[in-house]
């Protein structure tokens, strides 16, 4: 998520269970869409000193496969960090990014996470959680042990690991870094890969993870794609997305479906594009956000931009930012891409099948289950887990960013300090609301 952009109304959730009645403020389109509610959420992280600097981004879900009621969700915290959490939302552990290599520096500043069971290291086979530290221009990567005192995520970065994308140093005080993540297993050949985007620019990069020494890990760019950055429309015209003056329209949002080499990635002004996720081929637009073909004119005054009149060549289901790419698998091969429509707070459902043409298949919204657990709105990060969790899960776990966490905390100076967090939702019940 980020500012700014054309201006847009902030939307409220309805409360209650599946199905209930929405407020009138419900944008058009989403009043039909089916309502979901939360089992717990995570308590609210603030981005403020006090706080930590610590800002909700992108959850990861690790089953644990000797007891899956003791599974993680892996989450990021921006300059806060890592949290680790259980399947009650409860704290297990904390990791703080990494402190900055001068004072004048740029922090480390964890964006998105993703887990890969079964990387090669050099001292055995290991499960991890790879992070983009969008603050250093680096991937890290952390060995998951739920037995190891202290925690269950160890660093096991190489030290020697390079830049994503920067030169050097000032570069990468730029913050033009590494920014969205993907992580993917070429079932043919073994080997481990991360798709890293660059934040405030178009390109992807493609990086093998590899063994080095001591048991870490490090990565190697393989190669480079830059998605498009303007688009012709159907009336000849060209357009590109409003943005701040040297901005380019960014992908943060992305997953590959492990059975096709699929990636997913969400340009989160445009729509959701499908490619090989070896970044070969020619990519194709599955859907586009509503907003696409607006023209907007920047403000240096306001630093928002204030939109044109709509020439009607958007999509009919997201409304930007695309957000938290995650996918729903099916042990026969099918399934959903879930996606997040962070500007009408409601999720996205397309067909997993390519042969389908990634069809939409419906959505839903998370409403508020009680005073104290809210509604989601402005969802930055998604993952689901099809699979059985416990007694608390025995239909899987979805987990979602939750952009405004309520209800507010005063900041003493007559505001509200910047809460967000992660809410916890039974996947039986998205099946059941859904038809899934």
């Amino acid at each position: 998520m980020r500012t700014p952009r054309t201006a847009r109304s902030a939307v409220l959730l309805a409360s209650g269970t599946v199905l209930t009645t929405l407020l009138a403020t419900t944008p058009a389109g989403a009043a039909d869409l089916p309502v979901v509610t939360a089992t717990t959420e995570t308590a609210a992280l603030f981005d403020d000193e006090a706080g930590g600097n610590s800002d909700a981004d992108d959850p990861a879900i690790w089953r644990n496969p000797a007891d899956p009621a003791r599974s993680l969700v892996v989450a990021t915290a921006k300059e806060g960090g890592l949290r680790v959490y259980d399947l009650e939302a409860r704290l297990v552990q904390s990791l703080a990014a990494p402190a900055p290599p001068a004072e004048d520096d740029a922090p480390g500043r964890y964006n998105n996470v993703d887990l890969l069971s079964g990387v090669r290291t050099s001292a055995g086979r290991a499960d991890v959680a790879v992070v983009s530290d969008r603050g250093n221009d680096r991937l890290r990567i952390y060995r998951v042990d739920p037995s190891r005192r202290g925690g269950p995520l160890r660093d096991i970065t190489d030290p020697a690991a390079a830049p994503v994308f920067s030169a050097d140093q000032a570069e990468i005080n730029d913050q033009r870094t590494a920014y969205g993540l993907a992580t993917w297993k070429d079932r043919a050949t073994g080997r481990t890969y991360a798709l890293v985007s660059r934040r405030e620019r178009t390109r992807l990069a493609l990086l093998e993870l590899v063994p080095a020494a001591n048991g870490t890990v490090g990565y190697r760019k393989i190669r480079t794609l830059d998605l498009p950055s303007s688009f012709r429309l159907p009336d000849g015209t060209s357009w590109s997305p409003c943005l701040e003056p040297g901005e380019l329209p960014q992908i943060e949002g992305m997953v590959v479906d492990p059975a096709t080499g699929t990636l997913y990635a969400g340009q989160e002004d445009i729509g959701i594009w499908r490619l090989r996720a070896d970044l070969t081929g020619k990519p194709v637009l599955v859907d586009k956000v509503k907003e696409y073909g607006v023209p907007g004119t920047y403000d240096e005054e306001t630093e928002e931009c204030a939109p044109g009149a709509d020439p009607g060549y958007g999509g009919e289901r997201l409304s930007a930012d695309v957000e938290g790419l995650t996918l729903f698998q099916e042990r026969d091969g099918d399934g959903y891409l879930l996606a997040s429509s962070q500007g009408d707070n409601t999720f996205a459902l397309y067909d997993r099948e390519v042969s389908e043409d990634n069809e939409y298949e419906g959505g839903f919204r998370v409403g508020a289950a009680t005073a104290t657990l809210d509604s989601v709105e402005e969802c930055d990060g998604a993952a689901v887990l099809n699979a059985p969790l416990g007694a608390r899960y025995p239909r899987g776990l979805l987990v979602v960013q939750d952009g405004q966490e309520t209800p507010a905390v005063p900041d003493g100076a007559g505001g509200t300090r910047t809460a967000t967090g992660f809410t916890f939702v039974d996947l039986g019940t998205v099946v059941d609301a859904t038809g899934m």
